[in-house]
């Protein structure tokens, strides 16, 4: 049995509410989670040896088939680190309307590693978890950024290319919906 502490590992937590969400198999909850497969396996031995998943071995056609369903225990720790975690969000975002940065900034440096969990499960979403952080004057983790983009916000970062992309076009049209009234003025050729 492992020694980490599961109330203690928001890793663990992601891990659980995918399953409880109907993901059963090592890649696919690596993936929705941007866990690293190998650590999602070792959390997903962790959590079968405290009986707070099931797995079940099903033959398929040609390989047998591993599923992972939460135990009745496990559905009752998810449920009730989500409820704990919403208290928390509705303090944050009181916090954050009555402009309290002092006590925003103590809750980031005591509970941060709890963001991607609260992003995951949409107890935060990404546009809040933005504001927040730049309201703080803070930078995200790899993990924070990871989920905030993937949860569909729409920024210039996630799509990767729309910045840059606007920069290098030119006179010719953007292709992102905007016009681009731009071109070299800096003492180019005006003839017509």
């Amino acid at each position: 049995m492992s020694s980490v502490r599961i109330n203690e590992s928001p890793n663990h937590f992601m891990v659980l509410d995918a399953i409880g969400r109907g993901v059963k198999s090592f890649d696919k909850i690596a993936k929705v989670t941007r866990l690293d497969k190998a650590e999602v396996e070792l959390i997903i031995n962790d959590l079968i040896g405290q009986r707070l998943v099931i797995r079940t071995e099903k033959k398929g056609f040609l390989r047998i088939k591993v599923e992972l369903t939460l135990s009745h225990t496990g559905l009752q720790m998810l449920n009730s680190k989500k409820q704990e975690l919403e208290k928390q969000m509705q303090q944050i975002q009181q916090w954050q309307s009555n402009g309290q940065t002092q006590q925003l900034q103590s809750y980031m440096d005591n509970n941060r590693m709890w963001m991607p969990m609260m992003l995951f499960s949409g107890i935060m979403n990404a546009v809040f978890f933005m504001s927040m952080i730049s309201m703080l004057g803070m930078a995200m983790t790899p993990a924070e950024s990871g989920l905030a983009g993937g949860e569909g916000s729409g920024t210039a970062a996630e799509s990767g290319e729309s910045a840059a992309g606007a920069e290098d076009s030119g006179a010719g049209a953007d292709s992102g919906g905007g016009a681009d009234f731009g071109g070299d003025f800096g003492g180019g050729d005006f003839s017509f």
